[in-house]
């Protein structure tokens, strides 16, 4: 069976031990997750004591039908993150066959493919189809009426809150699309764990079934209702980040990096040599994204303080 390279943002344990100091001391701008999270509630007791409770769970489904806009006509489910529901997906895909990925983009979908013995092709006919939308990391919108039926089509919109008028969730309407979402990214509460699968619900049956009851925990469900029923804040925060990404792109390219893409969430950069760039600052313990299929993309996700945005400033040698 093929295995497939993992490759992510994160590992400032491994960053600590080549440059120096510990992790509380760096600024992670390697991942695209959001710098100032939604603020959590406060959570009863009874949420770390007892198995999750089927009313929160009830409340969390209302609140991701109404924050998405999801039809009755559709299923939604919630999962331990986004990456259990990719992980899970190919299982309920029918027999392995080929599964097409137009990459470079973000690897886990190729991986849990492979891992249950799909082929993974980058062109050409195939039974199933992932597309991550926008791309991670490059930030392109594929188009839906380009998008043929498959007989499993997997849109991954992780990075598609910041955007959403550019959600392809209609979609899902289609017999085998399952279109994914999460509150890792935009929320900033990847530690949550907290994923969902909006599709038919014989679509969606066989992934339920596979993932079990309990596929949230207790205070995920009771956080996710929050953040999912504050649509004043995703607003709010749609425009910040907007502005900080923005902002972000007027930096790198002050200190000589072309802007290639992104979303609000992170930016790419082209440069001469992105492990030189890298290495650069992580002396200043500001650690960034490469990637192994280029010597010259860097990304960097947004700093989220104004002592941040000075210090990533000050390791770049520019001035806002």
């Amino acid at each position: 069976m093929e295995r497939q390279e993992r490759d992510h943002g994160g590992g400032l344990d491994a960053a600590a031990a080549r440059w120096g100091g510990s992790a509380s001391e760096w600024l992670d701008l390697s991942t695209g997750i959001n710098p100032v999270p939604y603020p959590l509630p406060e959570l009863p007791e009874r949420l770390w004591t007892r198995l999750p409770d089927t009313g929160d769970g009830n409340r969390l489904n209302e609140a991701a039908r109404r924050f998405w806009r999801i039809p009755p006509t559709l299923d939604v489910m919630a999962a331990n993150g986004a990456s259990a529901l990719i992980a899970a997906l190919p299982a309920v895909g029918g027999p392995a066959g080929r599964v097409l990925i137009p990459g470079p983009t973000y690897n886990e979908h190729g991986a849990a493919f492979a891992a249950q013995g799909w082929t993974v092709v980058g062109d050409g006919a195939a039974d199933a189809r992932v597309i991550v939308h926008p791309n991670n990391p490059d930030g392109r919108f594929f188009a839906g009426e380009d998008l043929s039926p498959y007989r499993l089509t997997v849109i991954d919109e992780s990075f598609c809150d910041p955007t959403p008028l550019a959600s392809l969730q209609a979609l899902a309407h289609r017999p085998g699309t399952v279109v994914l979402k999460g509150l890792g990214k935009f929320w900033g509460l990847a530690g949550v764990r907290l994923g969902f699968a909006i599709g038919r619900p014989e679509t969606l049956a066989p992934l339920r079934d596979r993932l079990g009851p309990w596929a949230v925990s207790g205070p995920g469900l009771v956080i996710g209702a929050a953040a999912l029923c504050d649509p004043g804040w995703a607003d709010a925060t749609r425009a910040r980040l907007t502005a900080d990404a923005g902002r972000l792109d007027a930096l790198m390219t002050a200190a000589g990096a072309r802007t290639e893409g992104g979303t609000p969430l992170f930016r790419l950069y082209s440069v001469e040599d992105a492990a030189r760039w890298q290495a650069r600052l992580a002396e200043a313990r500001i650690w960034t994204r490469i990637f192994p299929y280029s010597a010259t993309w860097i990304r960097l996700g947004l700093p989220g303080t104004d002592e941040d945005w000075a210090r990533l400033a000050a390791a770049l040698g520019v001035t806002e």
